[in-house]
């Protein structure tokens, strides 16, 4: 037997930007994947809602290696075919009617606020204030971190960009007292499940209030899709539990099932903000992005994995309320298809090891909610064995707790 490699826990040479975990990743299958020592994992985190498909999905590798050989990048100084395929495909998906393509979800919601406020200078207005929300986390950029709601994601980057009005969710009574009389708002921006803030859903109702109060006071409605799109709900994209159309919807990581991609997906009120020399991208819309995304999407349909999603999430996330509701220690058990949180009653990141030691990985946001964002292919069995992991590690921290 070879010895296990050792795995430091901060690199000397790369920046020192995220509290790793001491274990590295050699290859994947599915909704498993192998560390550098052998050791298996389940993939409860699918690298952050970003590998729908898992790991070395036949379909998507034959794809790509065929991409790769013809060409990867070109520019978009010339038209990219793949690009007029995906956008087509979104746009029916979505009932939009637009498409621009970056790499990221930040450059995405980042592409999204200068819609915002474009629109509002091409109405007169010359200080645009975009409605964010309590808990909302929209990137990391000095305007998308500005938007966010995350005290500590602040701290040491002011002064922060101005011209966010923000307020609470879920109260639509709120929202209306706060933004009265405020004749510089252009825009509402928010994810329909919050991610990073604690998987937090925006109610149907909700939603459907705010579609109504962006109609009667012209503003555009942006739904942030980054984290909670591409079938991770059971439907394409979250909001459309409530039945509503957004003007503008930023979309990334589930897309490209690993490869970088980012869209922002506009209606009709949006989709002519931005002229030639407004805005741009180097490495967005490059062919082998596109192909990805393009075959994420064909795969999703073939295999019915929206469908799919909604059973084997309503199964998780059933076994999860059965099994922690009603433990001392365990607040709420939330979210959507394959989505779900755990919200403890305390700080809880020290499971991110002791689960990943009982041999599955997942995730804590907010300091005290486990997060699960599989790939989309879990499978019921697989299901199963994240509760039998997952729930015995929470009641044995909460014990130690006590």
């Amino acid at each position: 037997m070879t010895a296990a490699t050792p795995i430091a826990a901060a690199s000397p040479h790369v920046m020192n930007t995220y509290g790793r975990l001491p274990l590295a990743l050699s290859h994947g299958r599915g909704c498993r994947v192998w560390d550098v020592n052998g050791k298996e994992y389940l993939d409860g985190l699918g690298g952050i809602a970003v590998n729908t498909l898992g790991h070395g999905h036949p379909q998507l590798v034959a794809a790509l290696q065929d991409q790769i050989a013809k060409l990867i990048h070109s520019s978009n100084y010339y038209h990219v075919t793949l690009q007029e395929t995906l956008a087509a495909k979104l746009v029916e998906l979505s009932g939009m009617t637009n498409v621009f393509f970056c790499s990221t979800g930040l450059e995405a919601n980042e592409a999204a606020l200068k819609l915002a406020r474009k629109f509002g200078h091409d109405k007169g207005i010359d200080r645009p204030e975009v409605v964010v929300f309590e808990g909302a986390f929209h990137g990391r950029s000095i305007a998308t971190l500005s938007a966010t709601a995350n005290p500590k994601i602040h701290a040491g980057f002011g002064p922060l960009v101005e011209g966010f009005v923000r307020v609470p969710r879920n109260d639509i009574a709120a929202v209306r007292k706060l933004t009265e009389g405020n004749a510089n708002i252009t825009a509402v921006f928010f994810e329909a499940i919050q991610g990073e803030g604690g998987i937090h859903p925006m109610t149907v109702d909700f939603m459907r209030e705010l579609r109504a109060l962006c109609d009667e006071r012209d503003w555009l409605l942006m739904i942030d899709e980054v984290q909670c799109g591409i079938g991770r709900t059971g439907k394409w994209f979250a909001h459309q539990w409530a039945g509503i159309v957004p003007d503008v919807m930023p979309l990334a990581k589930g897309l490209g099932s690993g490869v970088p991609i980012g869209a922002v997906v506009a209606g009709p009120k949006a989709a002519n903000i931005f002229q030639p020399g407004n805005h741009g991208t180097t490495f967005g819309g490059n062919p082998l992005a596109m192909r990805a995304g393009v075959e994420t999407l064909r795969i999703m349909e073939e295999a019915d994995l929206l469908a799919h999603a909604a059973k084997v999430g309503n199964h998780l996330k059933t076994a999860l309320v059965t099994q922690l509701l009603g433990v001392q220690g365990v607040k709420d058990v939330r979210g959507q298809g394959l989505m779900l949180g755990v919200e403890l009653d305390r700080p809880c990141g020290a499971l991110l090891q002791r689960c990943a030691d009982a041999g599955l990985m997942l995730s804590v946001t907010a300091d005290s909610v486990v997060r699960l964002v599989p790939p989309l292919i879990l499978s019921m069995s697989e299901a199963d064995e994240i509760v039998a992991i997952l729930v015995p590690q929470i009641k044995q921290f909460l014990s130690e707790q006590a």
